[in-house]
């Protein structure tokens, strides 16, 4: 399982880069525009700049709505930026259609850019709440409009989390969903130590946190702290080789 962090800013990511070694993925957002709140096109390229070369770079392009061309310039622009992860959280998006249309368009400009970056198409666990697409037709979007990974966060960030919304019996779904489309699947929403031995036994390729790694476990008012991060993938390399023995998960 690899482990995104998302700063807000140079400052976090520079924090990001002390513990490099401890991650694998510097995720670019801005949380105070949404749970897939988009940075700016300097700061993706600044923490570009900030963190090792061997460690990618994603970039959120925001919770869209469902204008293809809006959103296919806004993934360009991340892309151009240096992101090599671009993630389109499909907010707006009411049908299984309407998120190929915006992930289709995505797709092509991306991949015209740079063959290489991966597209993510996130939905969101808490869907229900906001009339978006569901969470389990995530993937087959993902596959059909050609994007390398599928994923699912929470949009409504009041203190409920990706479990609390979607049990893991229904994210392990989501996985196999999207393992059988060939896709990545990441997970994330509030995500906590605590949730690590479901995530790993149900098969998560990438888990995303920010708020779990920040200062009193706040993603607005606390800081991204490099032993937060430590200890965080302490704990995911402990669940990996406890699952690996075959141990129960949540010891």
């Amino acid at each position: 399982m690899l482990l995104l962090i998302s700063p807000d800013g140079v400052e976090e990511a520079l924090d990001c880069a002390k513990a490099a070694h401890h991650l694998d993925i510097v995720d670019v957002k801005k949380p105070d525009e949404g749970s897939l709140g988009a940075n700016f096109p300097w700061v993706i390229r600044e923490i570009r700049q900030a963190v090792p070369a061997d460690k990618p770079v994603s970039a959120t392009v925001g919770d869209v709505p469902y204008k293809p061309g809006t959103v296919a310039q806004a993934a360009l622009g991340a892309a151009v930026s240096g992101a090599t992860y671009i993630k389109v959280g499909l907010y707006g998006c009411t049908t299984p259609d309407q998120g190929v249309d915006v992930m289709r368009a995505v797709v092509r400009a991306v991949k015209e850019h740079n063959p290489d970056a991966l597209v993510v198409a996130s939905g969101y666990a808490d869907a229900h709440r906001i009339g978006c697409v569901n969470p389990l037709a995530v993937p087959d979007v993902a596959a059909r409009s050609g994007a390398d990974a599928a994923m699912l966060d929470t949009a409504v960030k009041d203190g409920t989390r990706l479990f609390d919304h979607l049990p893991p019996d229904v994210c392990a779904e989501f996985v196999r969903l999207a393992h059988a489309c060939g896709l990545l699947a990441a997970l994330a929403g509030s995500v906590r130590q605590d949730d690590l031995g479901e995530l790993t036994r149900i098969g998560t390729d990438i888990v995303g946190v920010r708020g779990a790694v920040c200062e009193g476990g706040d993603r607005n008012a606390g800081r991204i702290r490099p032993h937060l991060v430590a200890a965080f993938r302490a704990e995911m390399d402990r669940h990996d080789r406890e699952h690996a023995a075959g141990l129960p998960a949540g010891r």
